[in-house]
C-alpha cells in the first residue's frame, strides 16, 4: 500500500543555508515540512579524492508529483555543482498525517 507522499532528503555544507532554502519550500508549498539535522558526516568520492565532510540534512515531506519541482529548486539555488536530492517512498503511515502533507503541498 503506497501513498502519494515521499521523503525528499538533501544535504548542503551549511546548515542555516538549509534551513533557509527548507523555509523557502515550505513557504511555497513544495513540501509540508522539513526535519532538519544540523550536524552529518559525510564521506564521499568527488574529482578523484574521497571526502570526509561535515554537513547538515533535511528529510522534507512532500507530495511525489512535486519532487521534480525541488530537483529543479536545487539545482537553481543550491552551492554545490551536484547537490545531493533523493526521494524515498512512504510505503504507509498514519492516514491523518498523509492527509496532512497533502493538505499543506501544492497539487501538481
Amino acid at each position: 500500500m503506497g501513498t502519494e507522499i515521499c521523503e525528499v532528503v538533501i544535504t548542503a555544507d551549511s546548515a542555516e543555508w538549509l534551513v533557509e532554502f527548507t523555509r523557502r519550500l515550505v513557504d511555497d508549498r513544495l513540501a509540508a515540512c522539513g526535519q532538519n539535522i544540523a550536524a552529518i558526516r559525510s564521506v564521499y568520492r568527488w574529482d578523484g579524492a574521497v571526502q570526509d565532510d561535515q554537513e547538515a540534512r533535511v528529510a522534507l515531506h512532500t507530495r511525489v508529483s512535486l519532487v521534480p519541482r525541488i530537483v529543479q529548486r536545487a539545482n537553481d539555488e543550491h552551492p554545490y555543482d551536484v547537490p545531493c536530492v533523493i526521494a524515498l517512498p512512504v510505503i504507509a503511515g498514519n492516514p491523518a498525517y498523509v492527509d496532512w502533507v497533502l493538505t499543506e503541498t501544492e497539487s501538481a
